[in-house]
């Protein structure tokens, strides 16, 4: 079976029962698909066109609460319904589920415009003003994550209090342990090429129990989708097979995090446009302007990258998550890496994303810092080399998700590119996030100051 199916494709596999069942889905602020299972009789009859879903789904968080202080929508205006609008190019098979498709969709209010807080709708307004420009986005995204010997259904009911990992040391590029573990990557890897996705490879990253998947490089739209369904079928895979996987940026004080680091270029007519063999590095003087904005701005879409309390807590030196905005050669201590330099696969890689940033958004913003440069033809500094934890010079990445959230309501830069309803509603995402946060009693306070305060 093909791994992507055209709209005659599924409709015979419909026809013959091969598929039975469609996945209707899009991706929410949080990174996860949402949307409805249908006969697929019934899909590709009718529904094929669109079906709704309540607009709470785009003003909603982790736990599916229904936060006040969203513009969007609110009890006081009913929570009303937007338009799924599949898109019928990204029709695949589901290889680990049986008889499955899935489609993606764009999210549409009733005049049919584009909702312009989803975060389809914001990366591709970001491709489309590259696209004024001349250049495409070519991007991959690392996954990182965790695997665990239970399942998630068993940690739950234990509170996620007794957290053993698959396995017991340090796994990173370790062949001889990630054998042991290849009964859950092995089909992680072929399920997700026969679906269609470029899978590169995958590898036993820095901790014990730590993977990460590798999809190759493509254009950014097709990058974030890859890596919102590459996420969604590691917990199902995993799940399936009787174990937990979890993109915790930070689950345990003493275990090194996940991020998910990600890479990009810009091409023109076909030849990378990053690429100058004249000049230092291979690095064209474009190049050079996209990464000044780039770094430049860093601070203000911190929070696309790490949305949560807990991601900040990744950010710590000697760990490879880089704690300064700023870039160098080949040097992961950086928050910016160039990668290849002197060939055509020369490329920035962003080592601050966490493990649970939402790919749509934090290319969404990148992009958009990146065209800021070019467009104010921003001066890119020289490269910082050596420990970069140990430069007091460099600046810092923001400290904590109310840092970040500060910094997002005050940019004026993200405002002008986003718009001011995209950013006032994202600050309350963030917001809710912290005020949830702060209202919880944790068992660090407790096991503190229990007997001793």
């Amino acid at each position: 079976m093909p791994a992507t199916l055209s709209f005659d494709d599924l409709k015979s596999r419909v026809s013959d029962g091969t598929v039975d069942t469609v996945l209707v889905c899009f991706v929410d602020m949080q990174g996860r698909l949402m949307g409805k299972r249908f006969h697929a009789v019934n899909f590709v009859e009718n529904s094929y066109k669109e079906t709704h879903c309540c607009n709470y789904l785009l003003a909603t968080d982790l736990e599916m609460a229904t936060p006040e202080g969203y513009a969007s929508t609110s009890w006081q205006s009913g929570y009303g319904d937007y338009v799924m609008k599949p898109d019928l190019d990204t029709i695949r098979h589901v290889p680990w589920l049986e008889g499955t498709a899935m489609v993606l969709c764009d999210i549409l209010d009733h005049h049919g415009a584009p909702v312009s807080h989803s975060p389809r709708a914001m990366l591709k307004k970001q491709i489309a003003r590259l696209k004024e420009l001349g250049f495409d986005a070519m991007m991959a995204t690392e996954l990182e994550f965790f695997l665990f010997e239970n399942t998630l259904d068993e940690l739950r009911k234990d509170g996620f209090r007794t957290l053993k990992p698959i396995s017991g040391y340090n796994e990173d590029y370790h062949i001889f342990q990630t054998t042991k573990e290849e009964g859950i990557m092995r089909p992680i890897r072929n399920h997700l090429f026969a679906a269609g996705l470029p899978i590169e490879n995958s590898k036993g990253e820095a901790e014990a129990g730590q993977e990460e998947l590798n999809i190759r490089y493509s254009p950014a739209l097709d990058c974030a989708d890859y890596h919102s369904i590459a996420k969604h079928a590691i917990k199902e895979i995993a799940w399936q097979n009787g174990h937990a996987a979890t993109f915790l940026p930070k689950w345990h004080k003493d275990r090194v995090g996940s991020s998910s680091h990600v890479h990009q270029s810009l091409w023109k007519d076909g030849e990378a446009a990053f690429f100058d063999k004249d000049k230092d590095l291979g690095m064209s003087e474009m190049m050079g302007h996209y990464m000044a904005g780039l770094i430049a701005y860093a601070p203000d879409y911190t929070y696309f990258l790490a949305p949560y309390v807990n991601s900040y807590k990744r950010f710590a030196k000697g760990t490879f998550a880089p704690t300064k905005t700023v870039w160098s050669v080949d040097n992961r201590t950086a928050g910016f890496r160039l990668c290849g330099d002197g060939t055509k696969g020369i490329r920035v890689e962003c080592r601050i994303g966490g493990s649970d940033l939402n790919p749509y958004l934090a290319q969404a913003a990148m992009l958009a810092a990146g065209i800021k440069g070019i467009e104010d033809k921003m001066e890119l500094a020289a490269p910082t080399k050596g420990d970069v934890y140990e430069d007091a010079k460099a600046a810092d990445i923001p400290q904590t998700l109310r840092d970040a959230t500060e910094l997002l309501r005050k940019s004026t830069f993200l405002r002008e590119v986003m718009g001011d309803d995209v950013v006032d509603h994202y600050t309350r995402a963030a917001e809710w996030e912290q005020e949830e946060f702060d209202r919880v009693v944790t068992d660090w306070e407790i096991a503190r100051g229990f007997e001793r305060a």
